[in-house]
């Protein structure tokens, strides 16, 4: 190859080269370019609203945070004592079958004695059963007195006060006082009563209570004791728990919405709603209209087919954390309606909640000026 060739080749290379560089360093500098434009597109949206960052940061490490906090159990379940009132069916027998099952000593309190076989016969020979009427101070002394044995010097590790009855429940002007005290006697005196009694053996193992409320211990949706009963509840809870918190022993109290048990059992409801009717003067039926019983019979059933779940293993899960947590909640809310519905409305102004709750029953006025 002449000196001629070798030029030229080494011109057209370099001239080829020549054209490429220039292609390259625009595609790298176009890179650096837009590389630097979203980094500076996402300092200005942080710096512009870093209030807005700061706060979605901090709620991502408090959810982090309360998931590992929520995760951290106590030790030795095979050497707890729990004992569960309102056994015989519903989330009483659910929990003490469950707890059965991981270990724990549980001493199930029946009201029949039907309920009380029903359960022995699903359990483990670890779990033991005794009849209670939780409305009898002296039937409450002798399950006090059996627990003891049972437990010794180790105390009683867990109290779940689950004992409960819904009807009489419906308007308050159906009501007469004892309709009342029939309610209250069992979900609030009995558990005040049976709380007192086994404390002593609580504070010993420094144990926990857990008491069943309700979401109608939060927003009165009905008359009768039910609701009352629920309120009661909640403030003996509170009043308790800040007053044993420094002898070690945590209270827990658990608010279901609307499960599908004993206590919403539509034709026991329906039943004794057509006896508190039955017994009205006719002017304070005549006040009410010729058809608002049906109407709010058919109200009551179909709201309770909505939001009635069949799930009492949400319930009881809420439960077994509060017996089993290292640091178990004050309030544990239970199911849907609960979580997304009725609770959130409690903190709500009073008209609010009034005017939802109108919407699920029919209005004597509106019913007595059609019939008119």
């Amino acid at each position: 190859m002449d000196l001629d060739t070798a030029d030229t080749l080494r011109h057209q290379t370099l001239t080829r080269l020549h054209l490429k560089l220039p292609l390259l360093t625009e595609r790298e500098t176009v890179d650096m370019v837009s590389t630097d434009s979203l980094t500076s597109y996402l300092l200005e949206a942080i710096l512009s609203h870093l209030a807005l960052t700061c706060a979605l940061l901090l709620a991502a490490l408090a959810s982090i945070r309360w998931h590992i906090r929520d995760s951290y159990k106590v030790h030795g379940f095979n050497r707890k004592h729990v004992f569960i009132t309102g056994c015989d069916s519903g989330f009483g027998n659910l929990l003490a079958r469950q707890l059965d099952g991981k270990g724990f000593h549980i001493i199930a309190a029946c009201l029949t004695e039907r309920g009380a076989a029903d359960l022995a016969a699903a359990a483990s020979p670890r779990l033991k059963t005794l009849l209670l009427n939780v409305t009898d101070s002296s039937s409450i002394r002798r399950a006090m007195e059996f627990v003891s044995k049972e437990v010794g010097q180790q105390g009683l590790w867990g109290l779940v006060n689950n004992a409960g009855r819904s009807t009489p429940i419906g308007p308050p002007e159906w009501m007469q006082v004892e309709d009342f005290s029939k309610v209250l006697d069992v979900n609030l005196i009995g558990v005040i009563d049976v709380t007192l009694q086994f404390l002593p053996l609580v504070k010993k193992a420094q144990g926990r209570v857990v008491n069943v409320a309700s979401i109608l211990g939060r927003l009165s949706l009905t008359g009768g004791g039910y609701c009352l009963s629920k309120f009661g509840v909640e403030a003996f809870s509170d009043s308790l728990r800040r007053g044993i918190q420094q002898f070690g022993v945590k209270v827990s109290i658990i608010e279901p919405g609307f499960f599908k048990t004993a206590v919403t059992q539509r034709d026991l409801i329906e039943a004794d709603l057509r006896r508190l009717w039955s017994r009205l003067p006719q002017d304070v039926k005549d006040s009410y209209g010729p058809t608002y019983f049906e109407d709010y019979v058919k109200a009551q059933d179909f709201s309770l087919g909505i939001l009635c779940s069949p799930d009492i293993s949400k319930v009881t899960k809420c439960m077994e954390h509060a017996l089993t947590a290292r640091l178990p909640r004050t309030r544990y809310s239970a199911g849907w309606d609960a979580k997304l519905l009725w609770i959130p409305l409690s903190y709500l102004p009073s008209f609010v909640s009034d005017f939802v709750v109108s919407l699920l029953l029919p209005s004597p006025r509106q019913t007595h000026q059609a019939a008119s």
